[in-house]
């Protein structure tokens, strides 16, 4: 799953350290969300989109892959 966590927080001059405070998570859970390493639970994800005021699909853009025959 893709996310736009990194560009919404630039564009809003955010440290990865301020958003993980609001969000009370380590600033490294922020760097592997930002990264793609790691999905976020569903609350966290829910806290995410509260922060930005945003649908959590406009944050997170689910891709469905596509089955190899």
């Amino acid at each position: 799953m893709k996310n736009r966590l990194e560009e919404l927080r630039k564009q809003r001059g955010i440290r990865q350290e301020e958003l993980a405070e609001a969000l009370e998570v380590s600033r490294q859970t922020i760097g592997s969300l930002e990264n793609g390493r790691y999905n976020p639970s569903i609350l966290l994800a829910f806290k995410i989109s509260r922060y930005f005021g945003l649908p959590i699909e406009e944050i997170f853009l689910y891709e469905e892959e596509s089955e190899q025959n």
